[in-house]
């Protein structure tokens, strides 16, 4: 009972040390720490031909996002991170754990992390939607790896993970002055169903800085550092396999799915602001089953077969107007299915920058056919080409 006291006290203290000091480190002694924040993204949504009676523009309030996190240092190479979400927040909500992750940091070039955390692969996933360069990465962006095509950690096999985490161990680390840059991960991935041996997803990205060296927690990397960072170029390629990782019991299927990503980010000279640009190419397949006939019919865990490319450019205006920066941006995603209508979106927006990835709005538009087949792979997905229109927040702390 006093022990429990004490920890509550403790976490009353240190909950309260945050609060005073905005969520700075709370230092325990030389070598143990704790740390506590927030994140919230917030959007609203129009789209044309959206609204129940199919023929008016909808009004859509979402939560996108809302987090806590939580890290923590136990000795000098051992450390913790537990952050949870409400993916599903805009339709009542509930609060998962995102991640869970005993690190050991030893040296630059040689890490471990072990528990729920990111499976490595393309920037977009290894960003997330919180230090991405645009907020609809995800929504209207590339189709999502195994990881991210389910809300939710499920054993009936449709799930193999949820928001680009999974339960396993990576390898991470860096070589040559922290220019190139490894993580190789091994997970559960899909979780029953097709998968009835039990197979293991393996998981690798590398990624080469030419020019600065990009500076991220573990093996995370960002959308843009809006100049803050100097000259960024970095080409990346990622790669995920799991036999038997897709499709269902009666029809497993072998999945594969490779990635090439690249960021540069310059800042222009005289004080003329800053210049970025992402893009990515991705090739899933699915062999070995998971015929069109099962596809059809639906269930298990029908990830995308086909290719898909995502390229965006920025401008960082070098002069504050009000609180903040403007920083317009042009955008274009395509997305080609294997035995599936292809998609694609145009979008133009606005951010308005205020505290880098802690504070930003942003205003789109989009228009295209993805907006409405959306991950509908099937030989029968249809939709129209349509405009959409969103205002998009996103804080932390």
């Amino acid at each position: 009972m006093k022990n429990y006291q004490k920890m509550t006290f403790l976490s009353l203290l240190i909950i309260t040390s945050m609060q005073a000091e905005a969520s700075k480190k709370f230092d325990i002694d030389k070598t143990r720490w704790l740390s506590v924040g927030a994140g919230l993204r917030t959007s609203f949504q129009t789209q044309e031909d959206a609204a129940p009676n199919k023929t008016g523009w909808n009004n859509d309030f979402n939560i996108d996002n809302a987090r806590l996190y939580v890290n923590g240092q136990l000795h000098q190479y051992i450390k913790i991170e537990f952050n949870t979400d409400c993916p599903s927040c805009s339709n009542g909500g509930d609060i998962q754990v995102l991640d869970a992750i005993g690190k050991f940091e030893v040296t630059p070039m040689m890490n471990l992390w072990v528990g729920r955390h990111l499976v490595p692969a393309e920037r977009r996933e290894m960003s997330g939607p919180f230090y991405s360069a645009i907020y609809n990465a995800f929504s209207t962006g590339t189709p999502s790896d195994p990881a991210h095509f389910n809300n939710r950690f499920k054993s009936d096999g449709t799930s193999a993970g949820v928001e680009g985490r999974d339960d396993g161990a990576t390898f991470w680390g860096a070589a040559f002055e922290g220019h190139f840059q490894y993580a190789v991960g091994f997970f559960r991935g899909l979780n029953g169903g097709a998968n009835t041996n039990d197979n293991i997803l393996y998981a690798q990205r590398f990624a080469y800085n030419f020019w600065k060296v990009e500076r991220n927690p573990g093996y995370y990397t960002s959308g843009t550092y809006f100049g803050r960072d100097g000259d960024i170029l970095t080409l990346a390629v990622s790669n995920q396999y799991q036999e038997k990782g897709a499709g269902t019991i009666t029809d497993a299927g072998d999945f594969r799915g490779t990635a090439v990503d690249f960021l540069m980010e310059k800042s222009l000279p005289d004080d003329n602001g800053v210049v970025t640009f992402n893009g990515e190419y991705k090739n899933y397949d699915i062999t070995n089953g998971y015929s069109m006939d099962s596809r059809i019919a639906g269930g298990g865990l029908g990830v995308f077969e086909g290719n898909a490319t995502d390229v965006s450019g920025m401008y960082l205006f070098p002069h504050k107007l009000g609180i903040g920066h403007f920083q317009p941006y042009a955008r274009y995603v395509d997305v080609m299915p294997t035995s599936s209508a292809s998609r694609n979106v145009y979008e133009a927006g606005l951010n308005y920058v205020i505290n880098g990835h802690n504070a930003k709005v942003s205003l789109s538009y989009q228009y295209g056919d993805l907006l409405t087949k959306g991950q509908n792979y099937t030989p029968t997905a249809n939709g129209d080409k349509v405009n959409a229109m969103n205002v998009n927040f996103q804080w932390q702390i």
